[in-house]
């Protein structure tokens, strides 16, 4: 009997310079050990151009990430994600609906974190740089951390706490999934981006902070993390450093 053809690589559409929204999909792409083309990185952010016109299939997009795995074509990171959990068992062990909807459940949940992390720098106008709405992005940006981001990383600690299935450690069912690696990087970038504010907080999350770091020492995410391939955090990114934006 011959062998199976390997499948070809992941072809994932992004930014090329940027963690991003593209990077909760390099993360499961990384610890599952999947081969992928940062296609952008490689041939230019014309790409990206391209596959939001629908020209690689699957249709337009509206935004990057878009991920195209053979004839399947999708935008949307937590889309892509819950697509990637059915074809990996390691990022969604347990597959039944009930606990797949609720690992989408809770990625939908750090997405609407991501877009108000974002706001904080960007509250007028994606359009227009930050030193044009820089007032409004101190007033953003302070309700943030005081209302918004305890609210979210509350949250998120309580599900960790609820969790008795997997002894408090993951967020979806008895073990790891893809939900613990967005939760790894959303922490990391809160922590550059707010780097006074996430430090007086911390110890509210002490389950969070946790399951951050169980996350940074799988053998793939760290050895991801050690690469080349992981850009650094930017003021070009969703998660920015500005030091008037964190607290004092």
């Amino acid at each position: 009997m011959s062998e199976k053809a390997p499948s070809p690589p992941y072809e994932l559409y992004y930014w090329p310079t940027i963690q991003g929204r593209g990077e909760l999909v390099r993360l499961a792409l990384e610890d599952v050990g999947a081969p992928y083309v940062d296609v952008a990185r490689i041939q230019g952010a014309n790409a990206i151009a391209s596959v939001l016109a629908g020209e690689a299939g699957g249709g337009r997009h509206f935004a990057v990430p878009v991920l195209k795995a053979g004839d399947v074509v999708l935008g949307q990171t937590a889309c892509i994600l819950d697509f990637l959990a059915t074809r990996h068992e390691q990022l969604l062990p347990d597959q039944e609906p009930a606990t797949r909807h609720r690992a989408l459940e809770l990625q939908l949940t750090v997405a609407d974190l991501v877009a108000e992390a974002h706001d904080t720098h960007h509250p007028i106008a994606v359009g227009a740089y930050f030193e044009e709405q820089k007032e409004e992005s101190k007033k953003r940006a302070a309700a943030f951390l005081k209302e918004r981001m305890p609210k979210f990383l509350g949250f998120f600690e309580s599900v960790l706490r609820d969790n008795e299935a997997s002894k408090k450690e993951h967020l979806v069912g008895a073990g790891f999934s893809y939900v613990d690696l967005s939760a790894f990087q959303v922490l990391s970038g809160l922590a550059y981006a707010f780097p006074n504010a996430f430090a007086a907080y911390r110890k509210e999350i002490p389950l969070l902070i946790a399951l951050r770091d169980r996350v940074a020492s799988r053998p793939r995410v760290a050895a991801y993390l050690g690469s080349t391939r992981r850009v650094p955090f930017s003021e070009d990114g969703i998660f920015r450093h500005y030091p008037e934006l964190d607290a004092e």
